[in-house]
């Protein structure tokens, strides 16, 4: 039953990248951390991967090396989903998301700056000006991680609270 909660809210979750949406507002990171928290094994790694695999194709995303540093991020969502799953708190909680969105922030627009060819020269000013031209971006992600890690996880708590006073109120009753 868990499992199959756990696996419908991440369903109901990526739908959210692939409706229109504000720039890198997306569940995909939210996605991997309670998938990380709350599933088995590698199954997380697995559904952090197909999450981003399948979007890409269905959104026509061209791969290339900083899609490789891309889904690194996220299956290091699923890690720090694991990392929560030993105590979960909501505080620890807030500093995996936060965790989360710096490091995807700070490797994806580092992989951006190396590209050969790209937007920036590769020099100091160059990584800065990257960097800098991201923070709109970074706003929008950080938002968009924290929205979606408290919907997730706030359903999901929610929910097992109201499981926890069905069978409380069945008890009593009889």
């Amino acid at each position: 039953m868990k499992h199959a909660m756990v696996i419908l809210l991440i369903a109901v979750a990526l739908v959210g990248r692939l409706v229109p949406h504000p720039d890198n507002f997306t569940p995909v990171l939210g996605v991997a951390l309670f998938a990380g928290a709350m599933l088995p094994g590698s199954v997380a790694y697995a559904i952090a991967f197909a999450a981003m695999f399948v979007s890409d194709l269905v959104l026509g995303s061209s791969f290339t090396g900083t899609t490789v540093v891309i889904y690194g991020c996220f299956l290091a969502g699923a890690g720090l989903g694991k990392w929560l799953a030993r105590q979960r708190t909501w505080a620890r909680t807030a500093l995996a998301t936060l965790s989360g969105s710096l490091l995807f922030y700070i490797a994806t627009n580092f992989a951006v700056w190396m590209e050969p060819g790209g937007l920036y020269p590769h020099t100091w000013r160059g990584l800065i000006e990257c960097y800098w031209m991201a923070v709109p971006f970074f706003r929008n992600s950080l938002a968009g991680d924290v929205f979606w890690t408290v919907a997730l996880f706030g359903l999901f708590d929610l929910a097992h609270w109201g499981l926890k006073q069905q069978r409380a109120d069945r008890a009593a009753s009889a």
